[in-house]
């Protein structure tokens, strides 16, 4: 990620932890820690997305996770509809920002905008 790390109020912790563990999972991105109330996603032992309850939530927030692949784009949106997500965006080409932007956007449990972007120029 292009940040250190990102952090919001979430309504339902372990409502939250399921979408975000089954939605970021295919972007490998995985549960790392939990402090004093907090998630903490991340890579590599590095969690730089978090989350934990408060009664002011910020609405609505949008976070765009970075994919290594349009694959990996599809089966975010894929695994976050499953998830409960509802659709903001299916996934595909987004020319307005550039050529090659490929992303899907999902609403999270909360009413977050959520989504996966690939930057890479590939045929699928």
């Amino acid at each position: 990620m292009i940040i250190d790390h990102i952090g919001f109020a979430i309504s339902n912790y372990e409502n939250s932890k399921s979408f975000y563990s089954k939605a970021l999972e295919p972007l490998g991105i995985e549960l790392i820690t939990e402090i004093q109330g907090w998630a903490g996603y991340g890579k590599n032992g590095k969690p730089e997305f978090w989350f934990g309850v408060n009664d002011k939530i910020q609405h609505p927030m949008h976070i765009a996770f970075l994919a290594e692949t349009r694959e990996q784009v599809n089966k975010f949106y894929d695994a976050a509809m499953a998830a409960g997500a509802k659709n903001n965006g299916k996934p595909g080409i987004r020319d307005i920002y550039h050529p090659d932007y490929y992303g899907a956007f999902v609403i999270d449990p909360d009413g977050h905008n959520i989504e996966a972007v690939c930057h890479n120029k590939e045929n699928i």
